[in-house]
């Protein structure tokens, strides 16, 4: 059985193809299109999926939508009658595109897919079999049929789906079956989305941009601690079973078109909004640890109440918070559950693949694939991957030259080389990732040892804010050397401490520092990936699931003695992450990256011709 999963017209749009069960295709639409979260219909994303599956839409048994906009809109209806007469400027606004669209979603979906199968069939066949999914079920389908676990709660925390904030459910074998819910306006997510916007970063966008400026706060701080209590004693009630209430005097999301009431934070906090690209102050630093204590600790009790629900060991984890990674790790940290797996496109994007496995295991009620002992994400490798001809014609393009290695293992050394004599690299291999991580088969690389590195890869390369942290990609056998853990994190989405024997002491002062101060205080011997606290956003990296990527990284390793380099995402702020050759040598030379290595081909800037596109092209990219 062949199913097709969808998500559009919110943000993340994408597609996943799955047949008999196991995972075929994903890829998010921004990719395509490079335009980042991209909530139009996936078109090429679906062309993308049904071409490497090698099905056309005639033969795909059923295509599911990740959401039900009819309950959605239900929720709107009724959020707008309870607060009447306020909100009317967004029902106006918000109207139109439902009356017109959004409540003819089914019609709207036929005539794009329609328009797809057009392009390869002279005559459109019987309608196709077009399902609809619940949000929250779409997010736990994935979250729960690809881990490892033939049994396990599943805890789903985001925004809103339809009604839903945040879920639990228990999966046993092929079911899954709902448990208990939270509802709108309720919600952890959009709780941490309007401390996003309230410290002056993009919402659905920069919450992780939140996470990484909390460890600039000081925990032992009177302000710190006043903060925590204004958010527990006035904008929240959090209960023990890690439910919230939102004090809607404080929230504007539900009716109007920001996310809080500016005026009343400002008094409650004594600081405005911070405006976008505005200098970050300790205050600002110091609300950002705030939430973050207050969202892990929802978090945590919300696992307690999943535990207690279901008496599993096992947790899987889905929704836009499970892309927070310091929480991820509290749970591990506080035992709640012996193990812990979390869909590598948490958000909105693995909705559509959920969709897929919601629909094949609970609609068509068929049984899981044996997958063996591991998960079945194949690493998370599911998106394009492009031919030799393919870099020939982006080389010929440009008349770009390079150097053609017929042995890999050479090309690892040199690579290798390059990096441990402080070069900054463009790595391009293999299948594109799925989710928002780069995960070493589109990633920039550099040497975690360099004390310069952070600091010439935020502002020379990525474009972006100097607080910003780098995560390590370390060979899964040798983490336990450098990082305080011993449980995988393929996927990034786990945060560890970097090892007591590695750090470096802090001064006296430390605290009474700027921001800057403490960004370029020396905290360790691989000071590139080292957070303020210690920290390091972790990728293990496996034989099994990623060889070539490891194989570079043991090079690195016999030549260096460290099995750790610094992975980034290969893109610049605000650029959906590359995806084609063609993508990746347009990034490379516009920005200070030293040499692109696509395949087993290595370009070298110094070799470069003249890149003739003198126009601002940083303005094609939104800033995030």
């Amino acid at each position: 059985m062949i199913i097709l999963g969808i998500s559009a017209y919110y943000h993340d749009a994408a597609a996943a193809i799955i047949q008999d069960g196991r995972i075929i295709a994903a890829a998010q639409e921004e990719r395509f299109t490079r335009k980042k979260h991209d909530p139009s219909f996936p078109s090429n994303a679906v062309r993308f999926c049904l071409t490497h599956a090698g099905f056309s839409l005639k033969e795909v048994d059923a295509v599911v939508f990740y959401d039900k906009p009819w309950l959605k809109f239900e929720r709107l209806l009724e959020t707008y009658y309870a607060y009447a007469p306020s909100g009317i400027t967004s029902f106006m606004l918000s109207m139109p595109a439902w009356i017109k669209e959004k409540l003819l979603l089914k019609d709207v979906l036929l005539k794009e897919l329609e328009k797809i199968e057009q392009e390869t069939e002279k005559q459109v066949h019987q309608p196709l079999n077009l399902l609809f999914s619940e949000h929250h079920l779409s997010h736990a389908a994935s979250a729960y049929y690809p881990s490892p676990f033939k049994e396990a709660a599943i805890l789903t925390i985001d925004g809103v789906g339809e009604w839903a904030t945040a879920s639990i459910c228990h999966g046993s074998g092929k079911d899954l079956r709902l448990l208990k819910e939270l509802r709108f306006p309720h919600s952890a997510g959009l709780l941490y989305s309007a401390f996003t916007y309230y410290l002056g970063f993009r919402v659905n966008s920069g919450e992780y941009k939140l996470m990484g400026l909390s460890p600039y706060g000081d925990p032992d701080s009177e302000r710190y601690q006043n903060y925590c209590n204004l958010i527990t004693g006035t904008l929240i009630d959090v209960k023990e079973d890690g439910s919230v209430f939102l004090n809607q005097d404080y929230f504007n999301y539900a009716t109007g078109l920001s996310m809080v009431k500016d005026d009343r934070w400002e008094k409650l906090f004594g600081f405005a909004r911070r405006l976008p690209e505005s200098p970050l102050e300790q205050h600002h630093c110091d609300l950002a640890l705030a939430i973050q204590k207050v969202t892990e600790d929802i978090v945590i009790k919300m696992a307690r109440t999943a535990q207690k629900l279901t008496g599993s060991d096992n947790l899987c984890l889905a929704g836009g918070v499970a892309l927070n990674c310091v929480a991820n790790a509290r749970i591990l940290q506080q035992g709640i559950f012996k193990n812990v797996w979390i869909q590598p496109a948490a958000g909105d994007a693995g909705g559509a693949l959920g969709a897929a496995l919601a629909a094949y295991h609970l609609s068509f009620g068929l049984n899981r694939p044996d997958t063996g002992a591991g998960d079945s994400m194949q690493g998370s490798y599911l998106g394009p991957e492009f031919s030799e001809l393919d870099v020939t014609l982006t080389a010929r393009k440009y008349k770009a030259p390079c150097t053609v290695y017929s042995d890999f293992d050479s090309l690892c050394s040199a690579v290798a080389g390059y990096i441990a004599r402080g070069s900054v690299i463009g790595w391009f291999q293999g299948r594109m990732e799925w989710g928002p991580r780069s995960l070493g088969n589109r990633s920039i690389l550099g040497d975690a040892r360099n004390e310069e590195m952070q600091k010439r890869m935020n502002l020379k390369i990525k474009y972006r804010e100097s607080f910003r942290p780098f995560a390590p990609s370390v060979l899964a056998e040798d983490a336990g050397e450098y990082f305080d853990t011993a449980v995988p994190s393929p996927y990034m989405l786990l945060v560890a401490d970097v090892h007591q024997k590695r750090r470096k002491p802090l001064p006296e002062n430390y605290r009474s520092l700027s921001v800057k101060e403490k960004l370029y205080h020396l905290r360790s011997d691989i000071p590139a990936i080292t957070h303020l606290d210690y920290s390091a956003r972790l990728q293990t990296v496996h034989k099994e699931t990623n060889p070539k990527y490891w194989q570079l990284i043991e090079a690195f390793k016999q030549q260096t003695g460290y099995g750790v380099i610094v992975n980034t995402s290969f893109n610049v702020r605000g650029e959906p992450i590359v995806c084609t050759p063609e993508d990746a040598y347009r990034c490379f030379m516009r920005t200070e990256i030293d040499y692109l290595v696509v395949g087993n081909r290595v370009f070298s800037k110094k070799e470069q011709p003249e890149w003739k596109d003198k126009t601002n092209w940083k303005e094609e990219f939104v800033l995030d």
